[in-house]
């Protein structure tokens, strides 16, 4: 028998943030989440709960949790839109219909209940945050900031009556797929782009708020007619912003302008989590932040976050070149592998230019629908 149980006291949350732990034991392609990046994300103090809400559940078995599943209206989505649905995110479960179904029951209720019509996911509050269900790609860690699953979980979504939505690609680079051609076609590109008055440079940390600013205008401009998309509130922004500060490359952050007006951003992060993954259960004390310090430098990986342009200066070669760049800087470092992640499947000239450059496809990731 499941039992589902609401998460409301300081107790239970830490349960939801430490089941993973438990279900992927043994699992070695398996990175913990920092324990206080998680309960800030789900804290009611943070800034997706000033305009949204979402509510918490844990699937018991008798005294033993087998299952965690949040419900989420994210009414900035719904305004944005038009589209009225909720979204399921934060799905861990054991392989087990009985607890999968529970889980998925207690969110399509909770949803139907706030008058929506349909449930998409798992999106972690949005397409903004951690969001997908890995679905080929299984043989490695994920890169920073991107899911892992088991390879139960599509089929348990499907067979509860879900369908797809969208996928979401995954690319892997090598170091030694850099090739003198890429190198002569990125110094053709810069000849251009200088030529228009455009100039490429890296994101100046002695003015961390200014560039902030300069980088969300791009962010919310550049996706704006993108599949799923949902702007970013200026709270929202200068909270993942903050974030980000702690392991971002100044290196790897390069921001297009043209006449001094930023048009364009590339954000690529040091794969944290080949250190993470060594943090147990996600906990900094007493040891983890020692293995984090000492692991830093250590780094072979990196992950292309973000790469926005706006529309008007999209065939000019931007991408190519902060692609370019990000290879440079990788050889500098000793980098040996990098990914660009993730990319709407409909997205076919962002797609078909890494290909070009060498891009191998390795992951895929889906997110599921559910109309009532």
């Amino acid at each position: 028998m499941i039992e589902i149980k609401k998460v409301e006291s300081k107790k239970d949350l830490n349960k939801f943030i430490d089941f993973p732990h438990d279900l992927y034991n043994g699992d070695p392609n398996y990175v913990p989440e920092l324990y206080i990046s998680q309960k800030d994300l789900l804290s009611k103090s943070h800034p997706f709960f000033k305009h949204s809400k979402a509510d918490l559940f844990l699937a018991l078995e008798g005294n033993r949790i087998a299952g965690r599943i949040a419900a989420i209206r994210n009414n900035n989505y719904i305004d944005y839109t038009g589209n009225e649905i909720g979204f399921f995110g934060f799905l861990e479960f054991e392989d087990n219909e009985a607890v999968s179904t529970a889980l998925l029951d207690t969110a399509t209720n909770w949803v139907k209940n706030e008058g929506l019509k349909g449930m998409m996911g798992p999106e972690n509050y949005s397409t903004n945050e951690t969001c997908g269900t890995l679905i080929t790609g299984f043989n490695s860690p994920p890169m920073v900031m991107m899911p892992y699953n088991p390879s139960y979980y599509p089929e348990h979504l499907e067979k509860y009556g879900f369908k797809k939505a969208m996928d979401l690609f995954a690319y892997k680079f090598l170091q030694d797929g850099f090739t003198e051609k890429l190198k002569r076609i990125a110094l053709l590109i810069e000849g251009r782009l200088k030529k228009q008055g455009i100039i490429i440079r890296k994101f100046d940390l002695k003015n961390f708020k200014e560039e902030v600013s300069k980088i969300k205008g791009i962010y919310n401009s550049a996706w704006e007619k993108n599949w799923g998309f949902v702007p970013m509130t200026d709270e929202e922004f200068a909270h993942s912003a903050k974030d980000l500060k702690q392991i971002v490359d100044p290196d790897f952050l390069l921001i297009a302008e043209q006449d001094g007006h930023p048009i364009a951003f590339s954000l690529t992060l040091p794969n944290f989590n080949e250190v993470l993954i060594k943090v147990k259960r996600g906990r900094l004390l007493p040891f983890g932040i020692f293995k984090i310090l000492s692991g830093k430098k250590s780094i072979k990986g990196i992950r292309i976050i973000t790469l926005g342009i706006i529309e008007r200066y999209r065939k000019l070669g931007i991408d190519a070149y902060f692609y370019f760049k990000a290879y440079e800087e990788a050889i500098k470092k000793g980098i040996t592998i990098g990914e660009s992640s993730w990319i709407l499947e409909n997205n076919e000239m962002m797609n078909r230019s890494i290909v070009n450059i060498n891009g191998e496809l390795y992951k895929k990731y889906r997110l599921y629908m559910l109309e009532f």
